[in-house]
């Protein structure tokens, strides 16, 4: 099995894993004990009128900061505050990056890092990659070491050199909060106020859920 890493862009056909740790994929995760299906948009005012149609939870955030007129931002702490049938969402990076994928998507992050490990192994035939959201088409240190955390389960794999890269960089706990917590992305959600959110994407294993893209929504899948 063919294991590759990426940034933004993905090139598989077969199944992908989109890897927005602050704070997309985080968020999607915990949605998902709280819905039952959550449709990630593009843009807002689409995202609007779909929550409006199907009378959903509508949640979103540009730059980290919470939508004007949205139920709820992008935060995993506060999306558990709402239940429901279906979820709107709509972010800055990781929303967008889903909607350009080909290939089956699941979304991972620290909290289900061996949750969708096993899945993409399971649900691949021939390549798994792995691609960081990053902020704004730049690198974002937070997505790759969260890569890293769910290539660390997938070492008995053809690993290509960034991807093993990913794994080497993950492996001290200390360092990989310590680099999250000083990483752009954290300084600008401590900045707007979403500092406890930022803790709470580096929890590890707390989750089983692993979400799956497909027909434009996300929905659990299960092994």
């Amino acid at each position: 099995m063919k294991v590759s890493l990426r940034l933004e862009k993905s090139c598989s056909n077969d199944v992908s894993i989109m890897v927005d740790v602050l704070r997309a994929s985080t968020t999607i995760c915990v949605a998902l004990d709280h819905f039952q299906e959550i449709i990630p948009v593009v843009s807002p005012g689409k995202a609007n009128k779909i929550a409006f149609e199907k009378k959903a939870i509508l949640a979103g955030e540009r730059r980290g900061v919470t939508i004007e007129g949205f139920d709820t931002g992008n935060s995993p702490i506060e999306i558990q505050k709402f239940n429901g049938e279906i979820l709107v969402l709509t972010t800055s990076n990781g929303t967008r990056i889903m909607d350009k994928m080909e290939s089956k998507v699941l979304v991972g992050c620290f909290t289900n890092a061996k949750a969708v490990a096993k899945a993409a192994k399971n649900l691949a035939t021939s390549e798994i990659e792995l691609v960081m959201a990053g902020v704004e088409g730049r690198f974002a240190i937070e997505d790759f070491l969260g890569a890293g955390e769910i290539l660390s389960n997938m070492q008995n794999e053809k690993l290509e050199e960034y991807a093993r890269a990913a794994v080497i960089s993950s492996e001290n706990n200390e360092t990989v909060h310590r680099e999250v917590l000083n990483s752009r992305s954290s300084k600008r959600l401590n900045e707007i106020g979403f500092g406890n959110d930022v803790e709470f994407c580096l929890k590890r294993n707390i989750s089983k859920n692993v979400p799956l893209y497909t027909e434009h929504s996300l929905k659990n899948f299960k092994l």
